[in-house]
């Protein structure tokens, strides 16, 4: 703790999607272990997710305001993992509606915060903050490369809305996917539409944020946070992952201890680097025809598994989903193991036994893969997933493709042989674990993360003593 950075107030301002929220928390527990006061904000269905960083810092306060809803949501729907990824856009346009609330709020603090850190869904909350006269801060929970095709669509989208395939020649290493690979915000977006219009206009904004955070580190990254340090015009960009790796305040997820029990004296008995770990996510769900071709796959395979497969509702089988087809357990008993529900990913990714993660390329999951040293086999199905995919397999050459698309149903006995090879390739399990080495040294003292890290707290120490000059002549 510095006398720096005590008493300084901080409002933390996330997005109820459990992939965004959860680095979040991360990087607001590094804030909380040097000294810093922080308010999180969030609506009420969204308070529990905080448990575990309120049970580790008592001292941190929930700031609550009642959602305000949007008619495209069912009542009650407060977070993404209720509704898909389609929830989005409403839920955005709903919580932009406590810009006013926030304000009145501000206005009525002795000691306001000195700075916002908000996720990058939330780039409103920038003009709110230059309104109260602090600095905005954006927290990313894509990668850098994403964030600049992102800067590059919204700044050339006349030129690029009409193309069926898209080359960035303006960014490094010259990128280039179909449409349908493109981030959902290109691909969906309705021009005039109020809803889009606010998604939009805070994704530009967040460009003229006072500093960015990335959960991520040079040696993945480092093209990209250069080619956004230019845009920016800045240096406050800033890496400071593997978030997870330098420590989190937890979880939140229904574990079943009995489940988990079972699953790691498994992997005990198997061998070193032997076991595929195959799970898509909290929002994925794979259709029939999805799900029986990968379970064929898995058993054509010949490999040591683990499969996480969601619990499916009556409603969900209706409309096409997909679970575990009757039989396969029994047939791959012994070989495979199926675990239905919430799974310790991290935990799993990190034994002995693991050596790949058949994965949907969700940015989160691919730093737990690069944190525990295991291969990527990846199937990317929507979001960011596809550019997550492409610097992966087609920049860096450390991870495979087994099939791309939310709604391919690949060939399984082609996908029992990708993954067979894939967890023979002793080249790529060696780069898999030159990557978590980088990954390693980039949070030690003296790496880049950790750096970032450390600069990210002074600024943010700084802040206490010029804020306190400016507060009074916003109102």
């Amino acid at each position: 703790m510095s006398s720096s950075t005590k008493g300084v107030h901080i409002l933390i301002f996330p997005f109820p999607a459990q992939g965004h929220i959860l680095p979040l928390l991360d990087f607001t527990h590094q804030l909380l272990l040097r000294g810093f006061k922080i308010i999180i904000l969030v609506t009420p269905k969204n308070v529990p997710i905080l448990d575990p960083l309120i049970s580790t810092h008592p001292s941190v306060e929930i700031l609550v305001f009642p959602f305000p809803g949007h008619p495209s949501l069912p009542a009650g729907v407060e977070n993404i993992k209720d509704v898909g990824n389609s929830g989005n856009t409403p839920i955005i346009a709903g919580l932009s509606k406590l810009r006013g609330p926030i304000l009145e709020w501000f206005k009525a603090q002795s000691n306001p915060p000195v700075a916002i850190i908000y996720d990058f869904f939330l780039g409103w909350t920038l003009d709110l903050a230059q309104q109260v006269g602090v600095p905005g801060i954006v927290f990313y929970s894509s990668g850098p490369l994403s964030i600049s095709i992102v800067f590059d669509i919204w700044k050339n989208f006349e030129a690029y809305k009409d193309l069926g395939f898209v080359e960035f020649n303006g960014l490094p290493k010259s990128p280039r996917f179909v449409r349908e690979h493109l981030p959902s915000v290109f691909q969906k977006f309705k021009e005039g539409d109020p809803d889009w219009e606010i998604v939009r206009n805070g994704l530009i904004a967040n460009g003229r944020s006072f500093g960015s955070i990335f959960n991520t580190f040079e040696a993945l990254d480092s093209d990209y946070l250069g080619f956004l340090k230019k845009e920016m015009g800045h240096e406050r960009v800033y890496s400071i992952g593997p978030i997870n790796l330098v420590g989190g305040p937890g979880r939140f997820g229904k574990s079943n201890v009995d489940a988990n029990e079972r699953v790691f004296t498994w992997l005990d008995e198997c061998p070193n680097e032997s076991v595929l770990y195959v799970a898509f996510g909290s929002q994925k769900l794979l259709t029939k025809a999805q799900m029986e071709a990968l379970t064929i796959g898995l058993e054509k395979s010949e490999v040591r598994f683990i499969l996480v497969a969601k619990q499916l509702t009556a409603q969900q089988e209706e409309q096409g989903f997909g679970s575990v087809p009757k039989g396969f357990e029994e047939r791959v008993s012994g070989r495979g193991l199926v675990i239905k529900g919430w799974a310790p990913q991290v935990e799993i990714l990190g034994h002995r036994a693991v050596s790949g993660f058949l994965s949907h390329c969700g940015w989160n999951s691919v730093l737990e893969a690069i944190v525990a040293g295991v291969l990527i086999l990846g199937w990317p199905m929507e979001a960011d997933q596809f550019i997550n995919t492409w610097l992966l397999v087609d920049n860096m050459k450390t991870s495979v493709r087994v099939c791309e698309g939310s709604d391919s149903v690949p060939d399984p006995i082609e996908l029992g042989r990708k993954i067979n090879e894939a967890m023979s390739n002793d080249l790529f399990k060696e780069r898999a674990k030159k990557m978590r080495d980088e990954a390693l040294e980039a949070v030690k003292i003296g790496g880049g993360s950790k750096k970032d890290l450390d600069s990210i707290v002074k600024e943010l120490g700084q802040l206490r003593v010029e804020n306190s000059c400016k507060w009074a002549k916003h109102f």
